[in-house]
């Protein structure tokens, strides 16, 4: 339940951003090739949602498997080894994520204690930079979910993307259909 609720967030978050962004990038070149103006804040507001995008995007990719790695070792191992390292990898991300959230929290008091806003925008730094905290924590709660995946033996661990399977299913894919194609001329 409270993974579906995360998930559901995350794609909802991940969707207003994307949006946002496409639609603050087109008005302000439209602004600047067609009417000769601009927005001064629209910089400064892209930059920021593409910082939280990809952060959302980063605990995303973990939970979809999107992520590319480097497993060819791992795969020689068997299942019971293969496991554990995986446990240890995973283990390892959330201290880099503990790392990051201890960094992170230390950061955004001071900029909330200093009180600086953006550049641009009267918004105060600590809140549009707070995508530091709030990312490694959605990213360490997917590396949980995961670990208790490995722990339960509901997974070997990461499930990188094959990107050469899916390129060469995918060309088989292609060339079946044209080779029916051309079966099928009369």
């Amino acid at each position: 339940m409270f993974g579906r609720i995360v998930h559901r967030f995350e794609e909802s978050v991940l969707c207003l951003l994307l949006v946002s962004m496409t639609l603050l990038v087109f008005s302000e070149t439209m602004l600047r090739f067609f009417f000769n103006t601009g927005l001064l804040w629209a910089e400064e507001a892209t930059l920021y949602l593409g910082a939280w995008m990809v952060l959302f995007g980063a605990s995303y990719g973990v939970r979809v498997n999107a992520h590319i790695g480097v497993d060819a070792f791992v795969k020689l191992l068997p299942k019971g080894p293969r496991r554990a390292v995986a446990a240890l990898a995973v283990v390892m991300c959330l201290v880099y994520c503990g790392l990051f959230l201890y960094g992170g929290w230390i950061y955004l008091a001071k900029m909330h204690k200093i009180g600086i806003e953006l550049s641009d925008i009267p918004v105060p730094r600590w809140v549009a930079q707070s995508i530091l905290f709030i990312g490694f924590i959605l990213l360490a709660i997917r590396f949980l979910q995961l670990l208790w995946a490995i722990i339960v033996g509901k997974s070997n661990g990461f499930e990188f993307v094959d990107e050469a399977k899916e390129s060469m299913h995918l060309a088989d894919e292609t060339a079946g259909a044209s080779t029916s194609a051309q079966g099928n001329r009369p």
